[in-house]
C-alpha cells in the first residue's frame, strides 16, 4: 500500500515539474524594421509598450538593407548590420527601466520605446 502511494505521489510531482517547465518558456517578441520606413517590436500582435523584467527570445526581421534594427537599455545593447537583411534572433535579459529601438540611420523617424518593470 505505501509503495503505491510512493509511487503514485512520485509520478504526480514529475508531471507538475513537467508542466511546470512547458509553461516557464521564454516569451517571444517581435521586432520588424522595413521594407518601408517603419519599425515595430511586438509581442503577438500587440505593440509592446510595457514588459516584465525577465528573459525574452527578440526574433527580428530585417526587411531592408537602409535599415537596421538597435535595441538599447539597461544591461542591452544589440543591433543588425544596415546593409544586413534577414532574420535574426536574440535572447536578451530585460531589467527595470527604459529600452528604446532605433534604426540608426533613420534614427529621428524609426523609433520606438518601452518600459520594463
Amino acid at each position: 500500500m505505501f509503495r503505491t502511494r510512493f509511487a503514485l505521489v512520485t509520478l504526480l510531482a514529475a508531471a507538475l515539474v513537467v508542466v511546470a517547465s512547458a509553461s516557464a518558456a521564454t516569451p517571444k517578441l517581435t521586432g520588424t524594421d522595413g521594407p518601408g520606413f517603419t519599425i515595430t517590436l511586438k509581442k503577438g500582435t500587440s505593440n509592446v509598450t510595457s514588459l516584465k523584467a525577465g528573459k525574452y527570445k527578440i526574433v527580428i526581421n530585417d526587411k531592408s538593407n537602409i535599415h537596421n534594427f538597435h535595441l538599447s537599455g539597461p544591461g542591452v545593447n544589440k543591433t543588425t548590420s544596415v546593409s544586413a537583411q534577414g532574420t535574426f534572433t536574440w535572447t536578451v535579459t530585460l531589467k527595470k527601466g527604459t529600452y528604446k529601438y532605433v534604426c540608426d540611420p533613420h534614427a529621428s523617424i524609426m523609433k520606438g520605446s518601452f518600459k520594463v518593470t
